[in-house]
């Protein structure tokens, strides 16, 4: 199983959308780096700098491969919610000239807190969808899949022409374009999809 994040992917008003075609900027992370069932999450020892992004999951439900747009929505059979979290400082280094990708900055242990899966059936337009999160019980993140740059279907599209979308592979669909920020041991997080709590993740 793999986990394909997206980033740069939200605007903050339909407004601001591109007028022009954009390539969506694509990252991998391991199954590894999941953290289920609300799990508290322990800070790795080589960043002193990681942030939140609350995120939509796709899950892929059959083999996938060079599918076209008006077909990618058959492929997903279930949604989550999850946070691609990031340790800033290592991202910083890696965007540096002779630098690394960005695998250590978003695929470390944890690195990936995420929901139970729900029915793709439970939304009926997946275009139209309301998440948000909360730290300290302050809302920091409100998202709606309308303000998506690469929506679903070509997202599907443009990755299942490169890489070959397997059952159970897991698709982030990118951040809202504001709000992310630094969290700290202690800080208590909580996502909801639709208004329903859909996990909780304590900061050791």
């Amino acid at each position: 199983m793999k986990i394909i994040g997206i980033g740069k992917n939200y605007v903050n008003d339909l407004k601001d959308m591109p007028s022009e075609e954009v390539v969506p900027l694509i990252f991998t992370k391991p199954d590894s780096s999941l953290l289920e069932n609300d799990a508290d999450l322990v800070l790795p020892e080589f960043s002193n700098d990681v942030w939140y992004e609350v995120e939509l999951a796709f899950r892929i439900g059959k083999t996938c491969k060079k599918v076209s747009e008006a077909e990618a929505l058959n492929y997903v059979d279930a949604i989550a919610l999850a946070n691609d979290l990031t340790a800033k400082d290592v991202l910083k280094q890696s965007r540096e000239p002779n630098k690394g990708p960005w695998a250590l900055a978003k695929g470390f242990d944890g690195a990936t807190p995420i929901s139970k899966f729900l029915p793709i059936s439970d939304f009926p337009d997946v275009t139209n969808i309301n998440f948000k999160l909360e730290v300290n019980g302050e809302v920091r993140q409100i998202g709606n899949s309308r303000l998506m740059i690469t929506n679903l279907a070509k997202l599907i599209h443009y990755v299942s022409a490169i890489m070959t979308l397997n059952s159970g592979d897991i698709l982030l669909s990118g951040t809202p374009a504001q709000g992310v920020a630094k969290i700290d041991s202690g800080d208590l997080m909580i996502g909801y999809l639709e208004g329903q709590q859909m996990f909780q993740t304590k900061v050791n």
